[in-house]
């Protein structure tokens, strides 16, 4: 028989309390033991923990671990940031030969995919982040105000929006490149994408047509 331990995360106590991003993270779960795992199953156990996918010194996530090693159980989460934010951290996990990881959002992904996904995502989250300063760094040096519209300004905003999903799309091509070449349809990309912890450029939930929007863009 099959045996699984869930391990899912939220990053606030704020998310805890109010069930924020536990719900997707459990219908992600359930979806996957219902289509794709082997039958019987057996759940050993879940663990959830408040806190950042940064800090890796997390209670919840050693309990569940220490079951996985000691019963042979895989370590089941909905996505891939759910378990670590950190390439370092998952890779570690993946050389241990004690542990068998299982992403439900990527169910037929094997430990050398993981691992490519979880350096890509580290490198995209980086590289948002930096960006984002920059811009706000440079925006307040020209002394600009953020946020709100000022008259002849829409232009502007629409170009500038062009440019960020022009690198957007760039930036994931690397990821989405691989992929298609090796034959992956529109879902399958897209699936990957979201349990490597990936955002679209509008941070919401990729889909097939999101991922052909993208591939567009770049071939436009």
């Amino acid at each position: 028989m099959q045996k699984y331990v869930v391990y899912t995360r939220v990053s606030t106590t704020d998310q805890g309390k109010n069930g924020h991003g536990l719900d997707a993270q459990e219908r992600d779960i359930d979806i996957f033991l219902s289509n794709y795992s082997e039958v019987p199953y057996e759940v050993l156990g879940r663990f959830q923990d408040i806190q950042s996918g940064k800090d890796d010194n997390r209670p919840e996530l050693a309990r569940a671990l220490d079951l996985v090693r000691r019963t042979g159980a895989e370590l089941l989460v909905s996505k891939l940031d759910r378990l670590s934010r950190r390439v370092a951290f998952i890779a570690t996990l993946m050389d241990d030969k004690r542990v068998k990881l299982r992403v439900a959002s990527m169910p037929q992904a094997d430990k050398f995919q993981l691992h490519i996904y979880a350096a890509l995502a580290e490198q995209e989250r980086d590289f948002i982040s930096k960006r984002t300063v920059a811009a706000l760094a440079a925006a307040k040096a020209k002394g600009k105000k953020l946020g709100g519209y000022r008259a002849g300004s829409l232009d502007k905003r629409i170009e500038t929006l062009k440019a960020v999903a022009d690198e957007d799309a760039q930036r994931v091509i690397g990821f989405i490149r691989p992929l298609r070449e090796a034959g992956q349809s529109l879902r399958q990309i897209a699936e990957a994408l979201a349990g490597s912890g990936l955002p679209t450029p509008r941070g919401g939930a990729w889909t097939a047509m999101q991922v052909k929007r993208t591939i567009e863009r770049l071939e436009a």
